[in-house]
């Protein structure tokens, strides 16, 4: 009887226990199922937006970039001005580099729709060897399109290698306020010998040629080697003023000031003859070519590749300008 009073209970007690236990394995089966579902529904509109968003961003880009321009390639059809852009400073790897400018004006060149192509200059100057490439370039196209002339118009400015490259011009425009001219070399740079000394710190270089390390910022300069520098300067100013002698010949006047490395205003260059006339690109388009619809063969980034130079950081160039390395630039 008492082995029979406890089993009872006992056997009652556990099947209770597996109903239980069975009803709530069912809810938490149910649960993970429905959290599955969630899930897989989750990563489904997940995989969904993105794939929207990656549409979005792919129109944006599409629609933006200059190659996305009916305007322009209507226009292009038709008879036309071309105009290039030199903006900026003229070095290698900028918008108006060489490779980025030869480019556009090859572009403007060849269409047969070409009337005449203006080179817009808004620049301080650059690199002797871009705006050398540039100019180059100019002389070349001009005797390849004999019937095509090139008018360079300066903006607000049109200094150095911007004048520079100005100069292959068949002419030159510019506004009565704008800045023409600078004909010369610039190289600058630090020395910290003396801060060096005062802080206590030992520069330690080590070089095969005794002039190898001339221009380092952090070793005194000897008077030879500057000298010497000088007249590498003074070299590559001469190239600079032959240019421009052979570009605009006996329209430039007697001025002793010419090549100093001064600025004129606009209405000041053309006194001097370093420039043809005062007008605006619309004018030179309208007036001297006789063709007022302007088309810009000007290469331009993507929105995507803006995207990514602004992002981008040349340490190198970073690093040469907080520590003065020199530079030679018109």
């Amino acid at each position: 009887m008492s082995d029979n009073s406890w089993n009872e209970p006992e056997q009652g007690g556990s099947k209770e226990g597996q109903d239980r236990q069975g009803k709530e394995w069912k809810l938490i089966e149910k649960l993970l199922l429905n959290m599955g579902q969630e899930q897989r529904r989750a990563r489904r509109w997940g995989i969904a937006f993105k794939l929207l968003t990656f549409v979005y961003l792919f129109a944006l880009l599409f629609l933006f970039s200059p190659a996305f321009d009916l305007e322009s390639a209507a226009k292009m059809s038709e008879s036309h001005t071309a105009l290039v852009d030199i903006q900026g400073v003229i070095a290698e790897g900028e918008m108006a580099g060489a490779d980025n400018i030869v480019k556009g004006l090859r572009d403007a060149f060849k269409n047969n729709k070409t009337k005449g192509v203006i080179l817009r200059i808004n620049s301080p100057g650059g690199t002797p060897v871009q705006a050398g490439y540039i100019y180059d370039e100019i002389k070349r196209l001009r005797q390849l399109y004999p019937l095509i002339k090139l008018y360079a118009v300066i903006g607000d400015l049109g200094a150095s290698g911007g004048y520079y490259i100005a100069a292959a011009a068949d002419e030159i425009y510019a506004d009565k306020a704008s800045l023409v001219g600078s004909i010369g070399v610039i190289s600058s740079s630090f020395g910290f010998t003396g801060a060096m000394e005062r802080l206590g710190i030992e520069r330690r270089v080590f070089t095969a040629g005794e002039s190898k390390a001339f221009l380092d910022p952090f070793s005194p300069m000897k008077e030879k080697d500057s000298e010497f520098w000088k007249g590498v300067l003074s070299v590559t100013h001469q190239q600079f003023i032959d240019r421009v002698k052979k570009g605009r010949g006996d329209r430039l006047k007697e001025e002793p000031k010419l090549f100093s490395g001064l600025i004129w205003s606009g209405e000041q260059a053309l006194a001097l003859g370093l420039i043809d006339g005062l007008g605006s690109p619309g004018y030179v388009a309208r007036e001297i070519i006789g063709e007022e619809n302007i088309v810009d063969f000007t290469p331009r980034p993507t929105p995507f590749e803006l995207f990514a130079n602004r992002l981008g950081v040349s340490v190198g160039h970073t690093l040469a300008n907080y520590l003065g390395m020199s530079r030679v630039s018109y």
